[in-house]
């Protein structure tokens, strides 16, 4: 499918790593401190990948315009800073393709909305990112996905050029963003999905249901 591939890019939540656990105890903490009865950890997973419009969302039926939903948003923050690697797990099959794609010469980095603030301190505590030579955040330029800019920097810093790089992601901004940066682009249906049920739509390259799926796709330079 790709060739002439030099770079793998990377979403973070809900495509290397599950953190909807530790996501949805945060919010959940809220509803307790509330009063209000505990939701299943289940109940916010489907949500996972829009962060805290995600979460709050479910847990309180907010919207962004809601004239709490800033001070909510920071407060469900600090709770998810609590405890942020008490659940969260990487996804099956991911160190052995991280493992593969390394053995085969191919840099590979991560691009994702997730505020520095949490990827920092969580990449750096899990083994698995110390090979990855581009860690782009949300905040890392003035853009976030589904606009092509982190994409470009992720390029930049792994020295390559966009159209040689794949991007997987598994949220229909990963893969606008990806086409946008004219990557070969890669739906991971193993991942949070958020409500969508029609992923043909997002017009990826590829649809993967699992990690380990994406090498048989690759044709290193």
């Amino acid at each position: 499918m790709f060739k002439d591939i030099q770079a793998v890019l990377f979403d973070l939540d809900g495509t290397l790593i599950d953190s909807a656990p530790d996501l949805g105890a945060a919010v959940d903490k809220m509803r307790v401190d509330r009063g209000l009865s505990s939701f299943p950890l289940e109940h916010y997973r489907h949500m996972a990948g829009a962060g805290a419009r995600g979460m709050l969302g479910i847990a309180f039926d907010m919207t962004p315009e809601h004239a709490e939903f800033e001070a909510m948003k920071e407060e469900f923050f600090v709770n998810y800073e609590n405890c942020m690697t008490e659940r969260t797990r990487i996804f099956d099959g991911v160190v052995e393709m991280i493992s593969a794609l390394v053995g085969q010469g191919l840099p590979w980095g991560v691009v994702t909305n997730k505020s520095s603030r949490f990827t920092d301190p969580l990449t750096s505590a899990m083994p698995l990112f110390s090979s990855a030579g581009a860690i782009v955040s949300g905040n890392t330029t003035p853009h976030a996905k589904p606009h092509p800019e982190p994409l470009f920097e992720a390029a930049r810093r792994l020295s390559v050029d966009p159209a040689r790089c794949v991007y997987v992601g598994d949220d229909e901004r990963d893969i606008v963003a990806g086409l946008a940066a004219g990557m070969g682009t890669v739906a991971a249906t193993y991942g949070y999905l958020g409500q969508q049920t029609d992923i043909s739509r997002w017009n990826a390259h590829l649809h993967i249901d699992s990690p380990m799926a994406l090498l048989n796709f690759l044709n290193k330079a």
